[in-house]
């Protein structure tokens, strides 16, 4: 069990939102969908994102909170040039699968041309397998950031030909590694 209590959680998330904000402004993202589902953590982890995307980039984004494949239209009216998935939090796994998987169908199906960066989470927990439409992810940048929890350090990487390839890499402060540490890994962390 986690050494971290529940505001803990949402103080990490919007640290590590913050990170994902400021790497999306260098990458030169604009008109930018922060998708969520409808959770805590997610939505502080979301709503971080886009606020340091705005204040980095002073390019447009939304968010947008997803509790089923119907509420995907919104997204497509939008039409984004970046969506940026970060489901996880408090949601059980499977309920997450399943629910990336019919939102990304659905914007496959709807057409949608955006590029795509994907929750460390999403990615790990092996979402992209409930996804039918594996064709919305050809012939565009997919992006997952990811942590090293020893390193204290987040990537965003570039998913080319199913491997991850570092692009660029942000630096944590003691105490994001402190609360990165003690939520996923149930440990301390000691510099020397």
């Amino acid at each position: 069990m986690a050494k971290t209590t529940f505001e803990e959680e949402i103080y990490l998330r919007v640290l590590t939102g913050r990170l994902v904000g400021k790497a999306l402004a260098d990458l030169g993202a604009n008109k930018v969908a922060v998708v969520v589902p409808k959770n805590y953590i997610c939505d502080a982890m979301g709503s971080a994102t886009l606020s340091a995307f705005i204040a980095h980039s002073e390019n447009p984004g939304r968010i947008f909170v997803v509790e089923s494949e119907d509420d995907v239209q919104r997204i497509v009216d939008y039409a984004p040039r970046l969506v940026v998935f970060q489901f996880g939090g408090e949601t059980p796994a499977e309920e997450t699968k399943k629910l990336f998987g019919k939102v990304v169908d659905r914007l496959a199906d709807a057409g949608v041309d955006a590029d795509v960066v994907i929750h460390v989470r999403t990615y790990a927990m092996g979402a992209l397998d409930a996804v039918s439409r594996k064709d919305f992810f050809e012939n565009r940048n997919v992006f997952v950031y990811t942590v090293n929890l020893d390193g204290g350090v987040v990537y965003i990487n570039k998913l080319e030909n199913e491997k991850l390839v570092p692009l660029r890499d942000y630096h944590v402060t003691l105490e994001h590694a402190d609360l990165l540490n003690r939520s996923l890994k149930d440990r301390t962390v000691c510099f020397q």
